[in-house]
């Protein structure tokens, strides 16, 4: 393998399938920085893009680094290429999240390659999926995913899931009495389609056809984005009444555990997506301090959860907003 540093034209290409990845709200919180002479990406947190009353820690602008990370791993094993990645190199500039050297020698990882085609696949659905249960072969290769990215995850047992459920709906009701964390949805939401002229513009945010139908006497754990606004055509639909939940967590609750468990989250959906699962994610009861704790199942040992889960089989989602490349990638 040549250890020449890569062209542009390649990084381009490699940070495009990074930036599909997920994040809260879809504010892509990310930017990239090419030392073409070093063959060098650096990884950057763009906190203008945090969400400082809904995550006052940063904890959602990490864990949305993590899965673009994950995606440029998984674009450039599919060009068979084996980068080598440290998390947080510099302690001095805690915005500098990762550093990946290209061109590392050793064989690409075979099994991030199989997961290329899902990349552009993967759209958070906010639809009802089927009451169908996920195959126990299914969701071991899912565990197994946030396994080898250094994270867990738990399918919970029926009374943990509804105890899951209910604080959803707890949270759901603080967040629609606090101001400043409406303010926030409503900046990164457009009650219109996607182009429509809004707070979110078009290239980001969530759109009003990604929000997906109200709950009709079923509760699963899909965040109502319209937060008390009229939507146009928006209807009501009943979903699913046992939702398919798992927990992905880790055993701290540090920087680069979020970076970890960001990976593991998009790892997990690309092989959800892989596996013809859709899926939708939420932080809602994560972002009380008392929720977060009460969400956890005691006996794992899972110390601390970083994202709650939505599996099923249904319709796929509509694609979301995407930032260009050239708003991402600045060369050096």
């Amino acid at each position: 393998m040549s250890a020449e540093p890569l062209a542009v034209d390649t990084v381009t290409a490699l940070v495009a399938e990074a930036g599909a990845a997920p994040s809260l709200h879809n504010a892509q919180p990310w930017s990239f920085r090419y030392l073409r002479d070093l063959g060098v990406l650096r990884l950057y947190a763009d906190l203008e893009r945090a969400l400082p009353r809904t995550d006052p820690d940063n904890r959602g602008p990490h864990i949305g680094c993590g899965a673009t990370l994950l995606n440029l791993r998984v674009a450039a094993a599919a060009a068979g290429l084996a980068p080598i990645v440290r998390l947080l190199p510099d302690p001095a500039s805690p915005e500098f999240l990762a550093e990946v050297h290209l061109c590392g020698t050793g064989a690409p990882d075979a099994a991030l390659t199989r997961l290329r085609p899902a990349i552009h696949r993967r759209h958070c659905s906010r639809v009802p999926y089927h009451d169908e249960e996920v195959p126990a072969p299914v969701s071991e290769r899912l565990c197994e995913a946030a396994r080898v990215e250094g994270a867990q995850l738990l399918f919970p047992g029926a009374w943990h899931v509804r105890s899951v459920l209910d604080l959803v709906q707890d949270a759901e009701g603080r967040e629609a009495l606090d101001p400043g964390m409406r303010a926030e949805t409503a900046r990164w939401t457009c009650t219109g389609p996607s182009g429509a002229a809004g707070a979110a513009g078009a290239a980001d945010g969530i759109p009003a056809e990604a929000f997906g139908p109200r709950q009709r006497g079923t509760s699963v754990p899909v965040r109502d984005f319209a937060a008390g606004r009229a939507v146009p055509g928006r209807g009501w639909a009943p979903f699913e009444k046992h939702p398919n939940i798992a927990l992905l967590g880790t055993a701290h609750d540090q920087p680069a555990d979020w970076l970890r468990a960001g990976q593991a989250l998009e790892r997990v959906l690309l092989r959800a997506t892989a596996d013809g699962l859709v899926a939708s994610v939420t932080s809602q009861p994560l972002e009380w301090p008392e929720f977060r704790w009460a969400v956890r199942d005691p006996v794992s040992a899972m110390a601390h959860v970083q994202m709650v889960i939505r599996l099923g089989y249904g319709p796929d989602g509509p694609a979301s907003p995407r930032r260009s490349v050239a708003d991402l990638l600045d060369v050096l």
